[in-house]
Parts: structure tokens; C-alpha cells; sequence
């Protein structure tokens, strides 16, 4: 018996095929062909990353990283050494670093915006891996219903088997209780 989508729509998810998204439809339509829903949505989007995607990725990922911290930390450091006690009179940005905070601010002004574009991305990504989670339960939970369906079906012919067997082994007993009955007695 070949099922349709229209058929699973109707059975599973009481609503017609019009009614679904395209996420559910494609879910319905694996169903019917048997084939898998899943598929790993970090690759497909790894692929369609730009490279400017890439470097705000890896300026986000490295900014966040306890190597920016401490190398940051050891800069500063230095800078405020070098000014204030190493270089004497020659101090070309004198405290209190108004060249420092001038830098710090830049490096901020532009971070500030790449950790965002990275942070929209990944937001993005969760959608999809939401999006993608909620497909391959649907498919599950389809499966499932597809399998209670079927030992149900399997119930439901294996009692009607046993009440033929339970039939025909009264009739068996009957037919046993009538010779037994039509010969001699006993006292």
C-alpha cells in the first residue's frame, strides 16, 4: 500500500498538506520515501561562509580567549612601564596615557562590531540547529507513531488468530464431549 504525504498529514498531524510548513512537509515526505531528515547544518554553513565571516569568527573566538587576555594584560603592562618609570623624560605618551586610551578605544570601536557580526552568525546558526532539531524529532516521533500503527496491527490479527484457535479448540472439545458423551457412562 503506497502512503502519501497528504495520507501522513491527514493520520499523524490532522491537518491537511496545505496547512503544512515546508520543514514539515519535507519531514513527511522522507517519511514516505524512507529516507533520513538529518543532516549536519554546521557543514552547509561552514561552506557558505565569506571570508570576512571567517576572520570575525576567528577575531570573536580570539578575543574571547585567555591568550587575548593575558598577551592584552602583558601589553598594557609594558606600555604603562615603558612610559612611566623606563623611559624617563623621552616618555612619548606621559601618564595619564591619553595615547593608550585614544588605542584602546579604536581596538574597541572596531572589536566591538566584529563580536557582533560573530554573535548575529551564531544566532543564526542556532535557528538552523533549532529548526534542524525540530525536523528530525518530528521524523521520530512520525516513525513511532508509523510503528504503534503497525503492532497494533500485529495485535490485532494475532487475537483475531487466537479467538479462531480458541474456536476451533471449543469445537475440538465439543466433538470430544459428544463421543465421550453418546458412549458408555460411567458410575
Amino acid at each position: 500500500m503506497k502512503v502519501s504525504v497528504a495520507d501522513l498529514a491527514k493520520r499523524w498531524l490532522s491537518r491537511t498538506p496545505e496547512a503544512l510548513n515546508e520543514s514539515e512537509q519535507r519531514v513527511l515526505r522522507s517519511a514516505v520515501e524512507r529516507k533520513p531528515v538529518s543532516r549536519n547544518v554546521n557543514e552547509s554553513l561552514a561552506e557558505a561562509r565569506s571570508h570576512g565571516e571567517r576572520v570575525a569568527d576567528w577575531i570573536a573566538r580570539f578575543g574571547g580567549s585567555w591568550n587575548f587576555i593575558l598577551g592584552f594584560m602583558a601589553f598594557l603592562i609594558a606600555w604603562t612601564a615603558a612610559n612611566a618609570w623606563l623611559l624617563g623624560q623621552d616618555r612619548f605618551d606621559p601618564y595619564p596615557f591619553v595615547f593608550l586610551n585614544l588605542v584602546l578605544s579604536m581596538i574597541a570601536a572596531f572589536q566591538a562590531p566584529v563580536i557582533m557580526m560573530s554573535q548575529n552568525r551564531q544566532a543564526e546558526r542556532d535557528r538552523l540547529d533549532a529548526a534542524h532539531d525540530y525536523e528530525v524529532n518530528l521524523k521520530a516521533e512520525i516513525e513511532i507513531m508509523a510503528l504503534h500503527e503497525k503492532l497494533d496491527a500485529l495485535h490485532h490479527s494475532e487475537l483475531i488468530a487466537m479467538r479462531e484457535d480458541v474456536d476451533r479448540i471449543a469445537a475440538c472439545v465439543a466433538r470430544i464431549e459428544a463421543r465421550l458423551g453418546s458412549g458408555p457412562t460411567a458410575a
